[in-house]
């Protein structure tokens, strides 16, 4: 009998781990961060909010690798870390500074093989990408495509409409932010490039229609 390899395959205790990490090290960005750091412009800009995004992420990324025959935990590694320096560093950077932790954390916490380290990195490094997704690796258009739709639907309007709130604007003005979750919401539906993905972003857009055409109805000034 031969030796057993160990496959690139993440248990579920680890997938926690990796979680718990991710946050901790979300949090200790905005810890060391200054009064009105970078990324504090707006309140949601926590790392509470990015961890939510992040785990959004996952789960859309999940779902896309699944059915589009993608490696799944190539995918959901690099889509729980694909922001975790999003808040220490400066967004062009960000990317190839999250797939450096990530490798510290692969290398150092489990036998993981090289090959699957490496495919994760260059997943999370390459999320940024604006070219055409069909260029990159399948698990990379998954993360990237997950990361797209994760801002379209009712949580792109929900955000928009807690970004009015801050800017103190009232609901007269909502026609406008809804207009920009759609625009939004037709672009990332342009880039994606997967039967998956394209049903998601379509199904989240006609919810956003929706709500647009309830606002119509109901606020007279609209």
């Amino acid at each position: 009998m031969g030796v057993e390899i160990k496959e690139s395959r993440v248990t579920d205790a680890e997938f926690e781990e990796m979680k718990a990490f991710v946050y901790e090290y979300l949090a200790a960005s905005v810890e060391k961060e200054g009064e009105g750091g970078r990324m504090r412009w707006y309140p949601w800009h926590s790392a509470e909010y990015r961890f939510n995004h992040i785990l959004n992420v996952v789960e859309l990324a999940e779902e896309i690798a699944r059915k589009e025959g993608a490696d799944v935990d190539i995918t959901r590694v690099a889509a729980l870390f694909h922001d975790v320096a999003k808040l220490e560093t400066d967004q062009e950077l960000h990317a190839e500074a999250g797939a450096r932790v990530a490798r510290e954390y692969l290398e150092a916490r489990a036998d993981y093989p090289e090959s699957f380290i490496a495919q994760v990195c260059r997943a999370i490094e390459h999320h940024s990408y604006q070219g055409d997704l069909t260029d990159l690796a399948l698990e990379t258009q998954c993360l990237i495509e997950a990361d797209l739709l994760d801002k379209v639907g009712a949580n792109g309007t929900t955000l928009m409409l807690l970004r009015m709130g801050y800017e103190a604007r009232t609901h007269m003005e909502v026609d406008e932010m809804v207009d920009r979750v759609l625009e939004r919401g037709y672009d990332a539906a342009s880039r994606v490039q997967s039967d998956t993905a394209e049903g998601i972003a379509h199904q989240r857009l006609k919810r956003v229609k929706w709500f647009g055409e309830w606002l119509e109805d109901e606020i007279a000034g609209l």
